[in-house]
This record gives structure tokens, C-alpha cells and sequence, in this order.
């Protein structure tokens, strides 16, 4: 007995097998994100030409769906941003800057450099008000994704992102008279260099002012000392009901999801009052990917579990990378899944409008984030 020699517990773990479901699903979500070959003969089309029909490719496919350039409260261009992505190895990238598109076509431009396919997005700002009383209710952003073509009703959407941005200048104004009543003096000139030409100040502009004026240490301090939504400075501006946003949103083509609920007070009713609204999804995946108790919530409601970084590039160490968040493949699929309808018909819409009326402005509209290069990417 003493020869024998006992079995050592191997130290090296087996992966788990990969189901079936999790490689259709990464077929399916590989076949959209990778830059697509010429396109196949229409015999061996795929039946609904939603996707090109590829051999499957190696590799992850990260998907990074909330960053923000210069073109709102982020410290990058569109095409830093991208170029940042692509060395983080992210494949597909949302730009949702907040109430703003217009950094999109610089991001497309710069994209097609890499191979890495973008997301036309936005964040915008909006109101939860149970009884729409003016001045009163909690502040959420709702993030709008749409297809390669934009929204469908584009005048619709810039209308209302107009407004908020003319909303933000007031109450950038108001921040700074609350200041100056504390004593904590910040000149205009100053907020709107930091913010940079066009772009509507907000509050991070606000609080790196702040910061470079040396009255606080850093903007997190700005936010928990003056600027936050309980702070002696705070201000509202012009943002629109949030229910009204998500159906805003739905109307123009895009698939809606709630922003960071664990900022809210009362979660659990925001959500609920917004899924009526017609809410498709919501964030539940922080940008230090942890998850918490958002998973639940997203299961209680029937919404899609989404996640980003929300990266603005301050380069603090607070502050996660752009590509962070790994979203499941299978979460990606039901994104994408749930997304061919949406934007299909958006894209429908697009084309029959321009059909009827083939102005330039129409043909901008359509042409607005990007050239469509090939027909098998016109349909995506």
C-alpha cells in the first residue's frame, strides 16, 4: 500500500464548454460587428439581409455603449475616442454624448481607420415628474442608439436636444449666481473656455473651473460639496419629461435604456413609469462592471441589460477605461436581435421620405453619420 501513489488534484481548471446558444449567439454578434466582406450572391443571401452572411472570426467582440467626447462634458475628440477604443480592442462604439450627435460623423470617419463599427448615440438629459409639476422631480438620462442612418425623424430630435442645450447655458448662468453667493466666485468666460466652442456648459465644466480656480481639490469634491443634485449650487435647466423622451426616442427610431439607476432616489418607480412609457433597456452594469441589485429590477421590467464605461477621459484614477464593461455575448445578441426591427424600419422611413421629396436635405439626413460603402452595410 505504502507504493502506491496518490492522485494529485490537477491545479489547471477546464474552461466551460461554450453552449450552442452562446455560439450562435457570438456568430450573430461577430457577423455584425466586423467589417464585412464584398457582398455575397443573392443566392446565398441571408433570408432577412439584416446580417452579411461571414465565416465565423476569431476573437472577443467588445462593444463600448456610453462615452462621451469634447463635443459634451468629455476631455477627447471623436476621433481620440475612437483611436482610444481601438488600442483597448473594442470592436463596436456608442457615442452618446449628452443632448448632442454632433461629434458622430467625426467618430464614423475615424472608425473606418480601425475597422471598429459605431453606434450613433446620445444622452439626454430629461425630468422624472410624476405629476409634471415644473420644479419638482429627479433629473435622469436616457441614452437613444440608432442604426447607421441616424434617426428617422431627425428634425424631431434636434428640435428637442436644441432646446435642452439652450437650457444648459441658463442654467450654467444660475450655477455660477449660486456661487457667487457662496462665495466661491467663477467667472463665465472661464466655464465656456474649458467647454470649448458650441458646446453647451454643464457641470463638469462648471467644477473643473472650480478646480483650476483652486476653491475645491477636485471635481468629485465640486459635486459632493456644491454641484450635486442636493447642492447649494444646483440648478435645473430645460430638460424635457422623461417619458416623453423615451417615447421621443422610440418615434425616431432608437432603442431607449436608463442611465446609471443607482444614481436615482427611487429607482424602482422611475423604471416602471418609464417601461410604460416604452423603455427598452437600462443600464445594470456599473462602469467598474460590478452589477448590484440593477440585474433584478431589469428582469421585474422585461428590459435589457446594458452597460458602459461612461468614459470622459479626465484620466483620473477614479475614472474606468473606455471598453471596461464586458457585456455578455448573449446580452449582445438580444440587443442586436431586438435592434434590426427597430432600426430596419427607421431606415425604411428614411428611404420612403427621401423617395417622395429627394432634396439635399434629405440626402444630408440620410448621409449624416457616414457614406453607406457597400449595400450588405446599407441594411445593417
Amino acid at each position: 500500500m505504502g507504493n502506491k501513489k496518490k492522485s494529485k488534484p490537477s491545479r489547471s481548471k477546464k474552461k466551460p464548454k461554450t453552449s450552442a446558444d452562446q455560439a450562435l449567439a457570438l456568430d450573430y454578434v461577430r457577423a455584425w460587428a466586423q467589417p464585412a466582406p464584398p457582398p455575397p450572391e443573392p443566392s446565398v443571401a441571408d433570408a432577412d439581409d439584416f446580417l452579411p452572411v461571414l465565416a465565423t472570426r476569431g476573437g472577443d467582440v467588445l462593444f463600448e455603449l456610453h462615452s462621451h467626447s469634447n463635443h459634451s462634458d468629455g476631455f477627447l475628440s471623436p476621433s481620440a475616442l475612437v483611436e482610444r477604443a481601438h488600442r483597448n480592442g473594442v470592436k463596436v462604439l456608442a457615442l452618446t454624448d449628452h443632448d448632442t450627435m454632433v461629434g458622430i460623423p467625426e467618430a464614423v470617419s475615424a472608425a473606418s481607420k480601425f475597422g471598429i463599427r459605431i453606434i450613433p448615440g446620445v444622452e439626454i438629459s430629461a425630468l422624472y415628474n410624476p405629476r409634471e409639476v415644473a420644479g419638482a422631480g429627479e433629473t435622469v438620462h436616457i441614452l437613444a442608439y440608432y442604426g447607421m442612418c441616424g434617426p428617422s425623424r431627425p428634425d424631431q430630435l434636434d428640435s428637442v436636444l436644441l432646446n435642452i442645450r439652450d437650457g444648459r447655458y441658463l442654467r450654467a448662468k444660475n450655477m455660477l449666481q449660486k456661487l457667487t453667493t457662496l462665495k466661491v466666485p467663477i467667472k463665465w468666460e472661464h466655464v465656456t473656455k474649458i467647454a470649448g466652442d458650441g458646446v453647451a456648459p454643464g457641470r463638469l465644466h462648471i467644477a473643473r473651473a472650480m478646480v483650476e480656480a483652486g476653491y475645491v481639490e477636485n471635481v468629485r469634491q465640486a459635486f459632493n460639496k456644491y454641484l450635486g443634485d442636493d447642492g447649494p449650487a444646483y440648478a435645473r435647466g430645460s430638460e424635457p419629461f422623461a417619458e416623453n423622451v423615451v417615447q421621443l426616442i422610440n418615434r425616431t427610431g432608437g432603442i431607449s435604456a436608463l442611465a446609471h439607476p443607482w444614481s436615482l432616489k427611487n429607482p424602482d418607480a422611475i423604471i416602471r413609469s418609464l417601461k410604460g412609457a416604452g423603455l427598452n433597456g437600462m443600464e445594470v452594469y456599473r462602469s467598474d462592471g460590478k452589477v448590484d441589485g440593477f440585474s433584478e429590477l431589469a428582469e421585474k421590467y422585461g428590459l435589457l441589460k446594458l452597460g458602459g464605461s461612461d468614459f470622459h477621459g479626465r484620466g483620473g484614477k477614479d475614472e474606468s477605461d473606455v471598453g471596461t464593461v464586458k457585456l455578455a455575448i448573449t446580452t449582445l445578441c438580444c440587443f442586436l436581435k431586438m435592434a434590426r426591427s427597430i432600426w430596419s424600419s427607421a431606415m425604411k422611413d428614411i428611404l420612403l421620405k427621401f423617395a417622395e421629396e429627394p432634396s439635399a436635405t434629405n440626402l444630408g439626413n440620410m448621409l449624416k453619420f457616414g457614406r453607406l460603402t457597400n449595400f450588405a452595410g446599407f441594411l445593417q
